[in-house]
């Protein structure tokens, strides 16, 4: 088993999020590859068994970048296949949309596209908290997203037996 996490970011904040879910899913004994996505020549559902992707939360969506990826993310290679989607945003994004009762949130816009292409949902989404627009992460939030890869191995595991 062999997958890749790819992530777009503003200010560092997603790419540590992303660093911190490759590292622990290789301390699972799991394969990754991790990529910046302006890094990704060729993505190919041969290669990998699994995807997570994560983007920064922008007015209330993930970025242009991250948008343009999910084309190449071609269904009939990625059909059935596991993924995890993250994000981060700020407290007032996430009050935002309880507020409003609508959805504001990148991981929740990249999970609807990868869940269009036929691609099996492992876990709820993961918004890693910044403070402001720019951050730090919000204390605990490194912790939080070890859990979350943690729990998303087991996962990975059951759905590979």
């Amino acid at each position: 088993m062999k997958g890749i996490v790819v992530y777009d970011t503003s200010y560092g904040n997603t790419k540590t999020i992303a660093e911190t879910i490759a590292e622990t899913l290789k301390e699972s004994g799991i394969e990754v590859d991790l990529f910046d996505v302006k890094n990704v020549k060729k993505l190919s559902g041969k290669d990998y068994s699994f995807l997570v992707l994560g983007s920064p939360t922008r007015f209330g969506t993930m970025s242009f970048a991250i948008r343009g990826f999910l084309g190449k993310v071609k269904s009939e290679e990625w059909v059935n296949k596991p993924f995890a989607a993250f994000d981060t945003e700020n407290p007032e994004n996430i009050e935002r949309a309880r507020a409003e009762k609508k959805e504001w949130s990148a991981a929740e816009k990249i999970s609807e596209k990868l869940r269009d292409k036929k691609m099996n949902e492992l876990l709820p989404v993961l918004k890693a908290v910044v403070l402001g627009q720019k951050g730090p992460l919000k204390e605990g939030e490194i912790e939080r997203t070890k859990d979350f890869a943690r729990e998303l191995a087991i996962k990975l595991k059951e759905d590979t037996v």
